[in-house]
């Protein structure tokens, strides 16, 4: 198994350094909804732990809650609730959010204000040795006293310091040294320490929760592009510093961004589709897939269009792994055998974790298994396959929830059905279906009845050659938000989102 380590800027041969893989993945600041960029590097890194499970491997994964923050403290204050109501709303709307796309939970949660006493170790720490210094309250690191600062981003301290905007702050030995422990503000939270009133800087608290829940060296850390500088480069300083073990961590992993037009979608430009908005038209499984048809350390373009051919696939998935293709009474003299699409998903998955290639070998799988059903093949081992690669991937492979369809439009799409076959003098055709048709309302309030019988009465046409009568009906539930799709075992109804 080969993953691509941002650190060597290439492909490396993965070798946990234990019988545990240690995993670390820089978590959500909840001070609003999680959005579908959230939605990405979760699902990535969800596919990830599993396929390392999959593969053999345990697994120990933590992920962080940075339930302080400057935005956390703006948001509160704007709506006149403490920063720990607003940060445990948004956390269990996280977690909800989570659940909802199928997302196996983390081994621990840390949460930043429950941590403090470890952050202040550290800090400590980095005092003591002379990495950091204290001023007015706060402390800093010193970024020049490390000197291979900048290995990560690939990048010399003298370019970011002349790419990058840099507010001046009082106390600084340098502008590009960092804030570990920031001093208290009127109004805000703050925790007593050896330097006063205050709270950790940002990159101090991934630092303090993954040496303390994972050790010294972690085996995977990951999380967005966005976050490879500062987050991640400082935390490599702040962290092999304190420890003086190298390195901090064996493979960094970053996921690409996710971008609405030309954009990358975040809260501060205001782009946002939130994972509840996106699970209102779409199923978990859907989502799924748009997020792993693409390589994930490659940009994520969002279209309405995409996630609908996402959703499209995904039922077609769904309709391999659930159906009974195997005729119960039949005795088969052939088996068809999936192994060597398994062999292309594990392969897909060794080479840093192609999932794109990984979802073309299971809608191959689920391709072949019709046509080998319609060929009198038995497919039930491979069905089961199918199941086994998809759970891989985190699909459930199960029907969408739906709100109940209304009876009403699919009774009046009927009658008026109905209507047309007796203008054209086809009644006949509608003889064959059921006698019930032509009667009074029976108070029947539930939409499948009208659906079923309207799909008869187009099969019915169609055997009839009325095609451009059938297509109606077809045309007409598709406005309904029912598809029609004709397979070898009949026609069968499925709800669109």
């Amino acid at each position: 198994m080969k993953v691509f380590n941002t650190l060597s800027g290439q492909k490396e041969e993965f070798s946990p350094q234990g019988d545990v893989v240690k995993m670390y993945v820089c978590g959500i600041t909840p001070y609003d909804e999680a959005h579908l960029g959230h939605a990405m590097s979760y699902i990535i890194f969800d596919v990830i732990r599993r396929y390392l499970k999959y593969r053999g491997y345990k697994v120990k994964y933590v992920q962080n809650v940075t339930d302080i923050d400057d935005k956390i403290i703006d948001r509160a204050n704007k709506l006149g609730i403490s920063t720990q109501e607003l940060a445990e709303k948004f956390t269990a709307s996280y977690f909800a959010d989570m659940e909802a796309l199928n997302i196996e939970p983390a081994d621990i949660y840390p949460r930043a204000t429950e941590e403090i006493p470890k952050m202040i170790e550290v800090i400590q720490g980095l005092v003591a040795k002379g990495y950091a210094y204290p001023a007015q309250g706060s402390v800093y690191f010193r970024v020049r006293n490390v000197p291979d600062y900048g290995k990560l981003s690939h990048r010399s301290l003298d370019a970011m310091r002349s790419g990058m905007r840099i507010e001046a702050e009082e106390g600084k030995e340098d502008p590009m040294d960092f804030a570990l422990w920031k001093a208290s503000k009127p109004g805000e939270p703050a925790w007593e320490s050896p330097w006063g009133p205050g709270r950790p800087g940002w990159h101090i608290e991934c630092s303090a929760m993954s040496l303390k829940y994972l050790g010294n060296t972690l085996d995977i850390h990951g999380g967005g592009q966005d976050l490879v500088f500062p987050h991640h480069e400082n935390e490599i300083a702040q962290s092999e510093s304190f420890t003086g073990v190298k390195p901090f961590v064996r493979y960094w992993l970053h996921n690409g961004m996710v971008q609405l037009g030309e954009e990358k979608m975040s809260k501060s430009l205001g782009n946002l589709i939130t994972i509840k908005e996106a699970l209102d038209k779409y199923s978990a499984d859907a989502i799924r897939i748009f997020v792993l048809s693409s390589h994930y350390r490659s940009p994520l373009t969002y279209s309405e269009e995409i996630l609908e051919a996402a959703e499209r696939g995904a039922d077609r998935l769904r309709y391999t792994a659930n159906t009974e293709l195997d005729d119960p009474r039949i005795k088969y003299n052939y088996v068809f055998d999936a192994d060597s699409y398994r062999h292309r998903f594990i392969e897909a998955m060794d080479d840093d974790f192609n999932t794109a290639k990984a979802i073309a070998a299971l809608f191959d799988l689920a391709r072949d298994i019709n046509r080998a059903s319609e060929s009198g093949y038995s497919v039930a081992q491979a069905q089961q396959v199918i199941r086994e690669l998809g759970g891989v991937l985190g699909l459930t492979l199960k029907p969408p929830q739906f709100k109940p369809l209304e009876a009403e439009p699919f009774m009046e799409l009927q009658k008026a059905i109905i209507a047309k076959i007796r203008e054209e003098k086809l009644d006949h055709v509608i003889e064959k279906i059921a006698s019930e048709l032509d009667q009074p309302d029976t108070g029947v309030k539930t939409a499948e009845p009208y659906i079923n019988s309207l799909r008869d009465i187009r099969n019915a046409l169609r055997s009839e050659k009325k095609f451009q009568l059938a297509d109606e009906i077809r045309a007409e539930l598709d406005k309904l938000g029912v598809t029609l799709e004709d397979t070898p075992r009949g026609t069968v109804w499925r709800r669109k989102r």
